[in-house]
């Protein structure tokens, strides 16, 4: 990263992520799960722990001539997400 810039807040990919600290998040998982809530903490591996949050899971029919997908809503207080499950972390707007 050039030098030239230092009144840009974002200098490396993660400080993305501590911009969006104690705001909510949207986080996209593998395995068709979404999650939304507030981001308390994250590492160097995007391991996330968010609060208030509330994890939407699509689940697709398994017959050839059923497209429909259903939808399963779950609450938590808190939550740990490990960072292998995380492809997409974005701001809640």
């Amino acid at each position: 990263m050039s030098d030239a810039d230092d009144s840009n807040p974002i200098q490396e990919p993660l400080d993305l992520v501590r911009l969006s600290l104690d705001e909510h998040v949207f986080v996209k998982l593998r395995g068709d799960r979404e999650l939304r809530g507030r981001l308390h903490a994250y590492d160097s591996h995007c391991n996330l722990v968010l609060g208030d949050v509330e994890e939407t899971i699509y689940i697709v029919s398994d017959e050839e001539d059923d497209d429909t997908v259903k939808t399963v809503k779950k609450n938590s207080e808190m939550l740990f997400v490990r960072g292998w499950l995380t492809p997409q972390i974005t701001d809640h707007n």
